[in-house]
């Protein structure tokens, strides 16, 4: 088991994109609260089309205001090269690029088939490296696809020996829809290490199906050592039908320091974040602890 693990906090891009846009204002008030956990690294926006994704719309306004948070690596998802781009010149750092395993799922997300989006990642990864930037390739619908169903695993890893001939810096497999359990999630872990070499490996978990957080320990014990959370909890995907529920930022910083596994967030400040996401989308968040709290210690 591996002794210190990377938490990126999602909750300004994926937690957001299925909600209602609210202001600006609240978005930074929700950064203030998330930098205050300690967290290193936060998916702070995505470069997308608004008119798909409108709670995106003002992605560079966002990432204009980033540079008052200099301990904390800012990453964007884009789409396309168009989105690499306009990320490059809103001088983000880093970028993800989601690629679907699964054709139903990536035509519904992006217009494209499946290989029709793997075959941007050369031209995605140009514009990154060109801007001094770094690129993760993000597998979507790594196990399961809410349109064509479960996903040959064979797909997932065409992908990632793509990516990998194309530089990219990092692979990430994502359980879009929150279907998978602990034993698909090391099997595939241990796939993708065979034809990924050193690439660095992340995973993505939804608790659509209340196996998010085991899936995610499940993951580290494969030798993972970086995962997406969202505080509260909140998220899901506005193009996957039931995908609810990013796995809850302080429920996991929860898990894996009772585990005796090193994060770089607080957990209180975790919970405190949580509660700053909860007024600002106006809705109770799926979070245990955000209902439960810590529980006490000597």
């Amino acid at each position: 088991m591996t002794e210190h693990v990377t938490i990126r906090e999602v909750a300004l891009r994926d937690g957001l994109q299925i909600e209602a846009p609210i202001p600006l204002s609240a978005k930074l008030q929700l950064l203030e609260a998330i930098a205050a956990t300690g967290v290193r690294e936060v998916e702070a926006c995505a470069f997308v089309s608004p008119s798909k994704v409108p709670s995106m719309a003002d992605a560079a306004e966002l990432a204009a205001q980033l540079r008052r948070f200099p301990d904390i690596e800012f990453s964007a998802l884009v789409a396309s090269p168009n989105g690499a781009k306009r990320a490059m010149a809103a001088r983000l750092p880093a970028i993800e690029y989601v690629v679907a395993a699964s054709d139903a799922f990536s035509r519904a997300n992006v217009g494209r088939t499946s290989t029709e989006a793997t075959e941007q990642i050369g031209e995605i990864a140009t514009i990154a490296h060109d801007a001094g930037a770094t690129i993760e390739v993000i597998i979507a619908t790594a196990w399961d696809c809410p349109f064509d169903g479960p996903t040959p695993p064979q797909r997932v890893l065409d992908i990632a020996v793509t990516a990998c001939e194309h530089g990219v810096d990092r692979i990430s497999i994502a359980d879009t829809i929150g279907t998978t359990t602990p034993g698909r999630v090391t099997s595939l872990i241990a796939a993708l290490r065979q034809v990924t070499g050193t690439t660095i490996l992340g995973a993505h978990f939804h608790n659509t199906r209340g196996a998010g957080l085991a899936n995610a320990y499940a993951a580290v014990g494969a030798g993972i050592t970086r995962l997406d959370s969202s505080v509260g909890g909140l998220g899901g995907c506005p193009f996957a039908p039931g995908a609810t529920g990013n796995i809850a930022t302080e429920d996991l910083v929860y898990l894996l320091t009772d585990s005796g596994i090193e994060v770089d967030v607080d957990l209180n400040a975790a919970i405190a974040a949580a509660n700053v996401a909860r007024s600002a989308v106006g809705h109770d968040l799926p979070g245990a602890l955000l209902r439960a709290g810590d529980r006490k210690r000597n």
